[in-house]
């Protein structure tokens, strides 16, 4: 005979433990435990069968894989969590007996300070794993940078968040990993492209936070403790990787000034070895780290003397031809498919305002516009000084200003307050004008909402100014990660581009329907207010039972529908009088004309008669296309015929909706119509 089993030693029961074992089992509060879990990347696990995990039981349980809670047994963070227990239970017994310097002695001097490095590197053992996590970290660290201090979130904390977030953008400027960046709802959102890693982030929008009762800040301070030792190894292996000093200098009086980027202090050697530093309009070095330059010198040094002959006597062959624009691929074909089209290079790219000076204006967010423009290339952004310290300049009147970007409409002089005369400086003679906008503009300037910023950089191309122009209706602003799909609605494409044969007739007739259907609502509104008022004041011999009334109401109704039916035959028949037959009845009224000597002109074919043949061609070719699509499906069997059915669902929904935002988009045109035309 075996030996008997006992339940719960094998299989799923042994794989799985609950959250109170694991914490006995580890000896430390929960509240420890939780900590120590989300340091170390350990999270709850659900059992696919959660009766055999808890013996039969089936109250709300947490369950952890018992391997995890085994490899937690080793963990050196367990000491400094019992000898921070410790401490604190003598710092409690001191404050009870009134001995409040021991008290302080003993958490100034005692309390163990907990390092997660060593998490770090277990966690991310190569650069590449932490650069894939690193989407949550940034979110998280953008958020806190934001937040106001309170007794949960202190400033030392949202000090730090700013500082690192802050260097991770300098490295973003200087390498021009920024690629796309979306205003949406929630903040927004960037991404970066560093060693071959998408990175995506999201940065809330600078209003007043108002934090509930409801979040538990201890969980996301803990979260917030690994992060920014996270991103300060990403954020020293990023700088040193370009030969940058970690970290940069900081300028705390211009960071209580508002200077924020303008606050830290870049500092790098070239290739030659001299010191470079570089602040907002320096011009920016060619930086290079100590092991891309011995590599360049390998490859130097295997260059032989008659490798670099050829090169420079082919240089100026090189030279001549033009290699700046990209390629196009086009089809060759009308149903080929769609080649991919090369990309902008990075370099490209981060230049791409490079050759301008903007200057933003007071109504504009400086923050998130600062970072994307020094992003691409633009060293010289200006501001006004009351938006805080690090402007290239904060006059506004500077004629090196090539763009200034502004978000309110330009308003009649006499809407404008008075301000009092400024005298103005004059240079050699010549008076120096000034601009203040909204009451006067720069000769040679341009003037661009925020918009025209993201979009341009989405798009990796300059768009026209004056598509953006202060006051002017903006393009849609679409998301640069969502590409518009065959069938589906494109904002951008104008709706003869898109939409199929026959529906702009279709949306013209619904539109007249609907207009003729609205007096005759009204009327028969009319009328069941005019009988309502009747039943208001009952004559004799009305509001009374009949006998037989019920038969009566029912054979109207029957004789309604009747009629209602016979007027549909009727409409249909008249709708489908063919050509000949309108020839035909069109040769019988010229006949009689000539007898009575009148004359009689040809009608002409109105609009509606011009959908409705338009129409029924498409309908006719939409039935033959449907007739042919069933004799197919019958060739199938029952298992694919129900694929296809169920892909057809998916298509004719997603038409559905593109037809409904088309016809939402014809109505805003007409109205817009209607409004210039008055």
């Amino acid at each position: 005979m075996g030996r008997i089993k006992k339940k719960g030693t094998s299989g799923a029961a042994k794989n799985y433990i609950t959250r109170t074992r694991a914490v006995k089992k580890l000896q430390i509060s929960l509240p420890d435990f939780r900590r120590l879990c989300i340091f170390k990347g350990i999270y709850p696990r659900e059992p696919r069968n959660k009766r055999k995990v808890a013996k039969g039981s089936t109250s709300a349980t947490t369950f952890y894989y018992t391997r995890d809670i085994q490899y937690l047994l080793h963990e050196p963070l367990l000491n400094k969590f019992r000898e921070h227990k410790a401490v604190a239970k003598k710092i409690a017994r001191a404050l009870g007996r009134g001995e409040t310097g021991d008290a302080a002695r003993l958490e100034k001097t005692h309390i163990p300070k907990i390092k997660l490095d060593h998490i770090i590197k277990e966690r991310y053992p190569t650069f590449v794993d932490a650069l894939r996590d690193l989407d949550d970290a940034l979110s998280m660290l953008f958020l806190f940078a934001e937040l106001p201090s309170t007794p949960h979130v202190p400033a030392k904390t949202i000090a730090l968040c700013q500082r690192l977030v802050h260097e991770f953008q300098h490295y973003v400027i200087v390498s021009h990993s920024l690629k796309k960046s979306f205003l949406s709802i929630k903040g927004i959102y960037y991404q970066a492209t560093i060693q071959g890693q998408d990175i995506l982030w999201l940065v809330p929008y600078r209003f007043v936070q108002r934090t509930g009762g409801d979040i538990d800040f201890r969980i996301m301070g803990t979260f917030v403790e690994f992060y920014t030792t996270l991103l300060g190894f990403v954020n020293f292996r990023l700088y040193t990787s370009l030969g940058l000093v970690y970290p940069p200098k900081f300028d705390a009086k211009s960071d209580e000034q508002g200077g924020e980027l303008g606050a830290f202090k870049l500092e790098g050697k070239a290739i030659s070895g001299e010191d470079t530093h570089m602040m907002n309009g320096d011009e920016q070095p060619v930086i290079a780290s100590a092991e891309a330059q011995a590599e360049a010198d390998k490859v130097a040094a295997l260059t032989g003397p008659d490798d670099q002959e050829e090169g420079s006597a082919a240089a100026p062959a090189e030279e001549d031809e033009n290699t700046d624009a990209i390629d196009t691929f086009e089809a060759t074909a009308q149903d080929a498919d769609v080649l991919p089209q090369p990309q902008a290079s990075n370099s490209e790219l981060g230049s791409l305002f490079t050759p301008f000076t903007f200057f933003l204006s007071r109504e504009t967010p400086r923050a998130p516009l600062e970072f994307i423009l020094k992003a691409f290339g633009c060293r010289r952004v200006g501001w006004d000084s009351t938006l805080g310290d690090g402007a290239f300049t904060t006059d506004e009147s500077d004629p090196t200003i090539t763009h200034q970007i502004v978000d309110r409409p330009a308003l009649p002089t006499d809407s404008l307050p008075q301000v009092p005369d400024v005298p103005e400086t004059e240079n050699g003679g010549a008076a120096i004008p000034k601009a203040q906008w909204p009451r006067s503009t720069m000769p040679g300037r341009t003037y661009v909402q925020p918009q025209w910023v993201w979009d341009s950089i989405n798009q990796g191309k300059l768009l026209r100014p004056d598509l953006y122009a202060p006051g002017a209706e903006l393009p849609p602003h679409l998301s640069p990660w969502v590409k518009p799909k065959k069938g589906q609605y494109d904002p951008n494409l104008p709706l003869e581009a898109q939409e199929p044969e026959g529906e702009a007739e279709a949306f013209e007739d619904e539109e007249e329907e609907s207009e003729d259907e609205a007096p005759a609502t009204a009327s028969k509104d009319e009328k069941d207010l005019s009988h309502l008022d009747r039943e208001g004041s009952v004559e004799a011999g009305e509001g009374m039972d009949v006998g037989g009334s019920e038969d009566d109401s029912d054979e109207e109704d029957e004789s309604e529908a009747a009629d209602e039916d016979w007027d549909g035959i009727e409409s249909e028949a008249e709708s489908d009088i063919s050509e000949g037959e309108a020839a035909r009845r069109q040769h019988q009224r010229e006949l009689e004309a000539e007898a009575t000597g009148k004359t009689v002109e040809s009608e002409a074919p109105t609009t509606r008669s011009k959908n409705a043949e338009i129409r029924k061609k498409v309908e006719k070719k939409r039935r033959a296309e449907q007739e042919e699509k069933e004799r197919q499906k019958m060739m199938l069997s029952q298992k694919k015929r129900k694929l296809l059915d169920r892909i057809e669902h998916g298509t004719n929904k997603r038409d559905k909706e593109a037809e409904a935002l088309r016809k939402k988009k014809r109505r805003i045109e007409k109205a817009k119509a209607a409004a210039n035309a008055l």
